[in-house]
């Protein structure tokens, strides 16, 4: 009954967002975000009071919070633009120093990395949330602890290189997510990063940024909608940077220290390898994966490796090494319907296809989804 009600109030708090200043993208986002807190926090068939009050409530302090951030980020550019050109012994910029201070060694890593995603690079507590898998308040609370645990220090002691490049490594992927302009931020300051520092890692992050840049332009059709991997036109992708990212990753690699951005490039430069889709070499893939599963245990990364085994060995080994996996993983249903279709099970591949789509992190991604499962209903009805 709440999903029926959301469906019907959306069109008219949308409207309203857009009548009190929003452009209709950042209404959209924000009165997506809205309808997902309300299936959050909603009892079961028992909506509040005044519904539709609630959702332009919450969709509207979305909408402002993505505004700051978004004008945070913009002066922070403004003030990069406006510096004077480099001299004969050029320096790290104040942006990367900060990202440095930000990771203090009073704070946990991952504490670090969230408030740094907070305060410098201009991401929301939502979308720091969403890179962690963990819900929202929860990671409120971690921010408001880091920034309580550092109120009272001196910033003299910057933190170390591991931490700042995963906080730029999740700028760069929330950027590679739509928003292009933080992605090519990421990579501005890795470079200097790597310019600065001789670390096989940095060279292996600076190299992974520059292979999944080099695909932006043939991930999105004219219309907005997603591109998979396979369907892309790879004559859209951008050589040079690809080049440089192989040469990159080749100089990291040859000094034999294995950390998991290099392994992360060396998947993507397998895929920028291959002409078509079809001359992928997925053994070598799954090999990539399995040290990059070693390196990190991370529950995306071995679900990423269940979609190499299935295109490797055949979707029935995907679908077996999926099955180790917990079906709560954000984007499992996703890869099982993909799995499923390759399989030849249609029926069982839509119903999946049209669940992924309601668990679906970002409007694009769940129309991608839901086409995904009107094609192979319409296979069916034939």
């Amino acid at each position: 009954m709440n999903e029926v009600l959301l469906r019907s109030l959306t069109p008219s708090v949308l409207g309203i967002l857009v009548r009190r200043g929003a452009d209709f993208a950042a209404a959209e986002d924000a009165v997506q975000d809205a309808l997902v807190e309300a299936v959050r926090v909603w009892p079961a068939d028992h909506p509040p009071r005044d519904p539709k009050g609630w959702l332009v409530t919450v969709a509207w302090r979305r909408f402002l919070d993505a505004t700051r951030a978004d004008a945070a980020r913009r002066r922070r550019e403004d003030r990069v633009d406006e510096e004077p050109g480099p001299g004969p012994a050029p320096s790290v910029d104040d942006t990367l120093q900060l990202y440095f201070l930000c990771a203090h060694p009073s704070l946990t890593p991952s504490s670090a990395v969230a408030l740094t995603l907070r305060a410098v690079g201009g991401l929301t507590t939502r979308q720091i949330a969403q890179a962690y898998l963990v819900p929202e308040a929860t990671m409120a609370q971690r921010i408001s602890r880091a920034k309580r645990t550092v109120s009272g220090v001196r910033f003299d002691q910057p933190g170390d290189v591991a931490t700042v490049l995963r906080v730029l490594y999740l700028v760069f992927n929330e950027g590679y997510s739509g928003h292009v302009d933080l992605a090519a931020e990421a990579i501005r300051l890795t470079r200097q990063l790597a310019a600065a520092i001789d670390h096989p890692e940095v060279a292996g992050l600076l190299a992974l940024m520059l292979l999944h840049h080099a695909r932006r332009a043939a991930r999105t059709a004219p219309d907005g909608s997603l591109v998979p991997l396979a369907e892309q036109d790879r004559g859209r992708w951008d050589t040079e940077s690809i080049a440089e990212g192989v040469e990159i990753l080749q100089a990291a690699l040859a000094r034999d220290r294995l950390g998991e951005f290099q392994a992360q490039a060396a998947i993507a430069a397998l895929h920028a390898d291959a002409r078509t889709a079809q001359e992928t070499d997925w053994v070598q893939i799954v090999e990539w994966y399995d040290e990059l599963a070693r390196l990190t245990d991370s529950p995306v990364v071995r679900l990423n490796r269940a979609v190499a085994v299935g295109e490797a060995d055949g979707p029935r080994a995907g679908l077996a090494a999926l099955a180790a996996l917990a079906d709560t993983l954000p984007r499992h249903t996703a890869v099982a319907a993909y799995l499923h279709e390759r399989d030849g099970d249609l029926t069982t591949a839509a119903q999946l296809y049209t669940e992924a789509a309601q668990k679906a992190p970002n409007l694009a991604e769940r129309d991608h989804l839901t086409r995904q499962a009107a094609r192979l209903n319409a296979r069916g009805g034939r």
